[in-house]
């Protein structure tokens, strides 16, 4: 398995690449990333994972700051690039930049979402993915599954 983050490149990497879109309030949701990398650490998966060893929080969301514009342009790019995008919406958090990607890419049919009860906008996110024919789950546990089971599926 391969875990690439920003701001590293990812262009040449080989594989199946799943892009963990998601939840990542710093100091409220919880580090479910590295429960997806470590589920699935025996795979060949390439994951490309958006939660910056060195994110500063003093950076401004901001375009004209390059950092900032950095992280997006490489997030972007990475769900574009990637062969399945894994989005978990932790009860804990508003994650309204994963609510905008789920907008972005419900139609891509690489979607695989996790919107456990407790998320502010839960009933938002069961009726996009109804209505788009996403796949989703209620737990992280299912989700790990679900996500290794795609791989499997894909690779037998």
């Amino acid at each position: 398995m391969q875990i690439i983050k920003p701001p590293n490149d990812f262009t040449q990497a080989s594989g199946y690449k799943i892009f963990l879109a998601g939840s990542i309030e710093m100091g409220k949701a919880i580090d479910w990333q590295k429960d997806i990398e470590d589920y699935l650490s025996k795979t060949d998966v390439c994951i490309l994972n958006p939660r910056r060893d060195n994110w500063d929080s003093s950076w401004k969301q901001e375009i004209s700051n390059p950092q900032f514009v950095g992280q997006v342009e490489w997030e972007l790019d990475g769900q574009d690039k990637a062969d399945l995008i894994v989005m978990y919406f932790d009860p804990a958090t508003k994650s309204p930049i994963t609510l905008l990607e789920l907008g972005l890419f419900k139609d891509s049919k690489r979607l695989m979402v996790c919107c456990p009860v407790g998320f502010w906008r839960k009933g938002n996110v069961d009726i996009v993915c109804r209505r788009y024919g996403i796949k989703q789950v209620d737990t992280l546990n299912e989700l790990k599954e679900q996500v290794l089971r795609i791989y499997e599926d894909k690779f037998r």
